[in-house]
């Protein structure tokens, strides 16, 4: 795969059984007999899979503003404030459940400055300057729809300010093939309300967000204790001289 290194290892770790736990219960039912999937599936996301510690590496601690495109249930934000980060953040997709979900969470755990709002990400984006996230969704989309919003999401990165990705690529090995499987039983299943469409190739994906005006690292992997093939792609806008 043109572009990414095979043998690099992520040293983003997964948030310890206690921290991700302290997340999770903001997620529990209101009543004690209440649906507690989410409860479980946020405990065992935070303490196996290291996407959140992994993103807030790559971003400065700058106080940018984040708009975090197809957030689901807003979890970058929670481990954004257990990391005593503060900035703004604005997380968008389009499943209503878990936006509300997640909304109700940012409520219980009182967590400042997080908003979630219901919003496809193929419609026009919200205004913003500062650092963006997009993460686990690109697979969703075709080539196409795939380009428009690394196109639009790179017009929302501020000068000097940080574009995340993360997404399964196109490697044709034992992780590209289990983790094709698994989206495919996620949309089935009904936890994705689309199908997997496009895995892109990485040299595809710094060439769209070069024509964009970024600066893209080569990928590195961020699988964690996850059979799947996740790969994280950093970017960044150069501040003009002067």
């Amino acid at each position: 795969m043109a572009g990414a290194r095979p043998g690099a290892a992520s040293a983003a770790a997964c948030l310890d059984t206690a921290d991700a736990t302290a997340i999770a219960r903001a997620f529990l039912p209101a009543s004690r007999w209440g649906n507690r999937s989410t409860y479980y599936y946020v405990r065992a996301k935070l303490g196996s899979d290291p996407l959140y510690n992994g993103v807030l590496q790559a971003l400065p601690d700058d106080g940018l503003a984040l708009l975090d495109l197809g957030c689901g249930l807003g979890l970058l934000g929670h481990v954004a404030r257990l990391h005593g980060r503060t900035q703004p953040y604005l997380g968008v997709d389009v499943d209503a459940g878990k936006i509300d979900r997640g909304a109700r969470a940012v409520r219980r755990a009182a967590l400042p400055a997080l908003d979630l709002r219901q919003l496809d990400i193929q419609q026009p984006l919200p205004r913003h300057s500062g650092h963006v996230a997009v993460l686990d969704v690109l697979h969703y989309l075709d080539a196409h729809a795939q380009a428009s919003l690394l196109r639009a999401a790179a017009e929302r990165v501020a000068p000097g300010a940080t574009l995340v990705l993360r997404s399964p690529l196109d490697t044709g090995d034992g992780r590209d093939r289990t983790t094709r499987l698994a989206d495919r039983l996620g949309w089935l299943s009904g936890w994705m309300r689309t199908r997997p469409r496009h895995y892109p190739r990485a040299d595809v994906l710094q060439q769209v967000l070069g024509a964009a005006g970024l600066v893209a690292e080569a990928p590195r992997p961020l699988h964690g204790r996850t059979p799947f093939n996740s790969w994280l792609l950093v970017a960044h806008r150069p501040v003009a001289p002067g």
